[in-house]
């Protein structure tokens, strides 16, 4: 029998009984699962015994006000999401809720709409969370290297994990590169998690699924008025993370005009908010992705060389799974057994034909791609081991000379020449040198690049 889902659950605390029993109604028809409160011990209690995804409250209360229920909640579960409610004039108290660890809030009369959308977000970004702390724990008893959000053991992912454990102490901007999916986000989050901010919030936002003026907002927040629709204050990501980590991702899709103020917060730590006056300052550590090559879009005049220095002080590029040797196995084991976990599926594993198909592959989309054929084939295999004609993607092409020909990339074609020239003078770099008609300077830089050296 197919087990129903379980409703998120919400704790909505109010000591207004037309305010809480109005909010229970609207959370309910929006498929929540709600228990109400008046007070804040009366919460405490319901948390304790609920475990809610998300708590709503009011800041003014008797017995126990807002601020002190979201203090003890966090001694309770230091992770919970909770939105605080105030009314109009007293912004501030909310921005002081914020900075005591609250996720968000909203300004009284609510708007439900409003409200949904900031439950949903406070649920996906602890989710995220929790996911990222499950990996980590599950490679730190695997290798104990503490960067659980990443897998794989190739010296390419291996030279990955030492530069971000060096980085992650450190306040500098760093800047990601590498196709897409290669996983980005995760090293950004697994940075975040090795450093002393680990406690402290991280922001993700996507800086190419917005336009100019909505991506304004989304980092710098809005003053009420400030442009049409905008009738309330707004709070934007980089006072969302202030004392944490922000998630830039795709830096390099963002306008000439937004580079500029960008710029400025990166050298002064202050800005001021879309349609306001007031210099609001931030500590921020601040870490951009692309897969784009900046030093090439600086060239062609689309992308600021000051903006591109100030991101580009710690550089760690991604490798793409191709050139991951055997990590493609790796992460199709892991990927299958969650997704054997998630389906109740009986599947114990791959054939000998689809391990091969899976390591001849050349993963254009990475290890995003990998993921999805692993869920789709879970989905539709009806034995007990995935084979290849499970896998939703074409066989690759033959293998020749340790290159799959057609389909190898200049990078797979220029490591293949080096390590093969190597290989063949007996891994002297001057006589390579010589054969390939480049530097010795050049065949260290790649050896460096390849974890050889």
């Amino acid at each position: 029998m197919t087990q129903e889902p379980q409703l998120p659950r919400i704790v909505v605390v109010d000591d207004e009984p037309s305010a809480r029993h109005g909010l229970e109604k609207l959370l309910r028809h929006e498929g929540f699962d709600v228990r109400i409160d008046a007070d804040g011990a009366a919460a405490l209690r319901t948390a304790a015994e609920f475990a809610p995804d998300v708590v709503v409250t009011d800041l003014r209360m008797p017995k126990m006000d807002g601020m002190e229920l979201l203090k003890r909640l966090r001694e309770q579960d230091r992770d919970i999401p909770v939105i605080v409610v105030t009314a109009f004039g007293e912004v501030a108290s909310a921005v002081a809720a914020m900075q005591a660890g609250a996720d968000d809030y909203q300004t009284k009369p609510v708007e439900i709409d409003a409200l949904v959308l900031a439950i949903r977000r406070a649920m996906e970004r602890r989710a995220l969370r929790s996911e990222a702390e499950n990996l980590r724990r599950q490679l730190r008893e695997r290798d104990g290297s503490g960067l659980q959000g990443l897998l794989g053991t190739s010296p390419a992912m291996q030279q990955v994990y030492r530069t971000a454990k060096q980085v992650a102490g450190a306040r500098a901007t760093v800047l990601l590169t590498g196709e897409s999916g290669t996983g980005k986000g995760e090293l950004a989050r697994a940075i975040h998690g090795l450093g002393p901010r680990a406690k402290q919030p991280f922001v993700a936002l996507h800086c190419a699924a917005l336009a100019e003026s909505l991506l304004e907002s989304e980092l710098f927040g809005h003053e009420k008025g400030s442009f049409t629709g905008a009738d309330r204050q707004r709070i934007g990501r980089f006072e969302q993370a202030d004392k944490g980590t922000l998630f830039l991702d795709e830096i390099g899709e963002i306008s000439p005009t937004l580079q500029v103020k960008l710029l400025r917060v990166l050298q002064e730590r202050t800005f001021e908010r879309v349609g306001g006056g007031e210099s609001i300052k931030v500590d921020v550590r601040v870490i951009a992705a692309t897969n784009r090559d900046l030093a090439r879009e600086v060239r062609e005049g689309r992308f600021r060389e000051d903006l591109f220095y100030r991101l580009n002080v710690v550089h760690v590029e991604l490798p793409p799974l191709r050139l991951r040797g055997r990590d493609s196995l790796l992460l199709a084991e892991h990927f299958l057994q969650r997704f054997v976990a998630e389906n109740h599926a009986s599947i114990r594993g791959f054939s000998e034909r689809a391990q091969a198909k899976i390591a001849r592959h050349t993963w254009p989309g990475n290890v995003r791609e990998l993921e999805n054929a692993i869920e789709r084939a879970v989905v539709l295999c009806d034995a007990d081991q995935i084979d290849a004609d499970h896998l939703p993607f074409e066989g690759a092409p033959d293998v020749q000379g340790g290159i799959r020909i057609p389909g190898a990339t200049m990078a797979e074609i220029e490591r293949h020449a080096i390590l093969s020239t190597l290989d063949a003078v007996g891994g002297s770099t001057t006589r390579a040198a010589e054969i390939l008609d480049i530097s010795v300077r050049t065949i260290q830089y790649r050896l460096h690049a390849y974890g050889k050296r």
